[in-house]
């Protein structure tokens, strides 16, 4: 998998900076005021720093901006990067100051001028966040980057506090390559394969093969991918490093590895993109990988439907009658609406199996859930408030946008069949929400339920602050939260 950027913290060596010959990075206060690192910066190059602190230019800049001084006088250096940054700054300010500097990795090497701020840790965690890319079908050989070292007054406790942030960039990082990956790649096999090689870590992993599923009564999920070769699978991965009689927090991800429309296919254009289609099973993942890495102190279990959604002679066709796990009815209007049917017999056998204390579901869903909150917010559905706002705090923390829509009986006439116990589709009214409604009743009476639709943040066309475009492992920060704030106690 993709490796986060090894950082090494050292303390300020002020004799060094001079001699450095990639880029330097340094921080200023939003008043100007230099620190130590940044007057022996601006000795070094003849006063050109202050010039610049003085300048319009740097009262332009917004918080957590930065602005490269090419090839300075009197350094090694090919640029100094400077970057507004207050001592006072909040986490997510620092973590995209990081992000300003982790996009600008060198061939010479970063060195990053923290000194004594507050935030260096999460600087950090901004800077290998954003240096992220999926280079593994490129050809090309990749260009060479050097070290990257960050200055700090006492290296020991910065580096203990980037510690458990290092375990949450390997788990975004397993999910993006994940999502980026393509689907002649990451088949329902190959996906299997990958997250038992986690038992490694600690996790304990089972894979439920078609027979296995077959005789679970998992009809809903198993209809989805009877027009593939690759075989459905149900991949379970437990972390238990809580109290031993504590029920587990149960995470379900949709894990469509491709996903045509089946027999309502997909326009042409764009159907490239649903390689991450399984972008909620790569977020689960990616959790779970953290959990395990940081070794969390809470039961967490993580469950993810693998399939492929192909038009064949043998698929579900539109008009079809499955029955789930938990003995419904299904009546299938439309094949690109499988992954709530996915999604039903794995919600389901999460209950039955473990008797969790709470449920969260991840899929990329709807494409009305972008049409509502663009790409900018998950959608979040719950039959719970607090639980609800716990999540929603959690993603708040953690900068990632999330936004709860409603639920109510009224949606659920729009599922009503009549032939069956319930529609998969209710129509382009309240698309998101309609499949919300859906999910909800295979939850059981009495279990607090997240539904998380994350169609439009999984993957973005451009770059954002955190990462490059593509895969953004959107949700593994705040489920990560979420488990040491609510869990772990």
């Amino acid at each position: 998998m993709t490796a986060p950027a090894a950082i090494q913290f050292t303390e300020t060596d002020l004799d060094a900076i001079a001699t450095h010959p990639g880029r330097i990075s340094v921080l200023i206060d939003a008043d100007g005021k230099l620190s130590a690192p940044a007057r022996r910066l601006n000795r070094q190059m003849k006063g050109a720093l202050a010039r610049f602190v003085d300048s319009k230019a740097f009262a332009a800049l917004g918080a957590a901006e930065g602005c490269d001084l090419a090839y300075p006088s009197g350094l090694a250096a090919a640029a100094v990067q400077v970057i507004k940054l207050d001592r006072k700054a909040p986490a997510d300010l620092a973590r995209r100051a990081g992000g300003v500097i982790g996009a600008k990795r060198a061939e010479g090497g970063n060195l990053v001028l923290a000194g004594s701020h507050p935030r260096a840790h999460d600087l950090s965690f901004g800077l290998a966040l954003r240096d992220y890319d999926f280079a593994d079908h490129k050809t090309a050989e990749p260009k060479p980057l050097g070290p990257v070292t960050m200055m700090v007054t006492k290296p020991e406790a910065v580096a203990a506090a980037a510690a458990p942030l290092a375990a949450l960039a390997e788990g975004v990082f397993f999910s993006r390559d994940l999502v980026n990956e393509p689907a002649n790649i990451l088949t329902t096999d190959d996906f299997a394969a990958r997250l038992a090689a986690m038992q490694e870590l600690g996790l304990e992993v089972e894979i439920l093969e078609e027979d296995d599923l077959e005789e679970l009564g998992m009809g809903a999920l198993l209809g989805v991918g009877q027009g593939s070769d690759s075989p459905s699978k149900v991949v379970v991965m437990q972390w238990m490093g809580g109290k031993k009689d504590e029920a587990p927090l149960a995470l379900v991800g949709k894990g469509v590895v491709f996903d045509t429309g089946g027999i309502s296919i997909k326009p042409a254009a764009g159907m490239e993109e649903m390689t991450m289609d399984m972008g909620g099973a790569g977020t689960v993942a990616g959790v779970m990988r953290t959990l395990a890495l940081r070794k969390a102190r809470a039961n967490v279990v993580g469950l993810v439907g693998l399939v492929e959604n192909m038009p064949d002679g043998r698929a579900q066709r539109p008009g079809d009658v499955v029955v789930s796990m938990k003995g419904d009815t299904v009546e299938v209007i439309n094949t690109d609406a499988e992954g709530r049917l996915v999604l039903a017999d794995v919600l389901w056998y999460a209950q039955e199996r473990f008797k969790p204390s709470g449920v969260i579901d991840l899929a990329t869903l709807t494409g009305a859930v972008i049409i509502a909150l663009g790409h900018e917010n998950t959608g979040v559905f719950s039959n719970d408030d607090a639980f609800c706002e716990a999540f929603l705090a959690a993603a708040k923390a953690e900068g990632e946008g999330a936004w709860r829509m409603p639920l109510g009986a009224a949606y659920d006439k729009l599922l009503k069949s009549r032939i069956a116990d319930m529609k998969n589709v209710g129509g382009r009214p309240a698309g998101s929400i309609t499949a919300a409604q859906f999910l909800q009743r295979f939850i059981k009476e009495g279990t607090p339920w997240i539904h998380l639709d994350i169609a439009g943040t999984a993957l973005v066309k451009s770059d954002l602050p955190l990462s490059p475009k593509g895969a953004t492992g959107w949700g593994v920060m705040a489920l990560d939260r979420l488990v040491r704030d609510r869990y772990e106690g």
